[in-house]
């Protein structure tokens, strides 16, 4: 009987550990910063069982998406959801991820995968590319006019 008080309370112990853990949000912050791996984990989980052979390579296209987007998430929660104002072509890109990964490791897969695949790709990079034009242009405007003038003032000045 000694033997099962000590297990009792042991486990007494690690409940009431437990509960002020939770009383003082420590499982509230971990969920708050590590729930992206809701996505993380079976979009692993697909590419391992793929891998292994142990699902066809259609499983691939989701395991691309959930991976891509799990990792913009992080990103998100580590540099604030306003981020998410820059990196939203990651939605598109993760489309095209998970295709280009079908049609890389598919040996019977139609060349069309590859076309969207690469459609996408471009059309995320474009995107990408316009949001951070659009957002940090004033500064991009900004680096040209110094870089000009820098130019102006060091070179010779037999354009003058």
């Amino acid at each position: 009987m000694a033997r099962n008080s000590y297990s009792i309370g042991i486990l007494f112990i690690g409940l009431a550990v437990l509960l002020l853990l939770g009383k003082l949000g420590f499982f509230q912050l971990l969920l708050s910063f590590f729930w992206p791996l809701i996505l993380l984990v079976p979009g692993l989980l697909f590419h391992y069982l793929y891998f292994n052979r142990r699902l066809p390579a259609g499983v691939l296209v989701p395991g691309g998406i959930l991976t891509t987007y799990a990792l913009m998430f992080f990103f998100c929660n580590l540099f604030g959801w306003g981020s998410m104002s820059y990196i939203w072509p990651g939605f598109i890109l993760g489309v095209a991820i998970g295709l280009y990964e079908l049609h890389l490791f598919d040996r019977g897969s139609d060349r069309s995968i590859w076309i969207a695949a690469m459609v996408l790709g471009v059309v995320a990079a474009i995107l990408f590319c316009l949001t951070v034009l659009i957002k940090l242009g004033i500064y991009v405007i900004a680096l040209i006019l110094v870089i000009a003038g820098l130019s102006m003032i060091f070179r010779k000045r037999r354009f003058w």
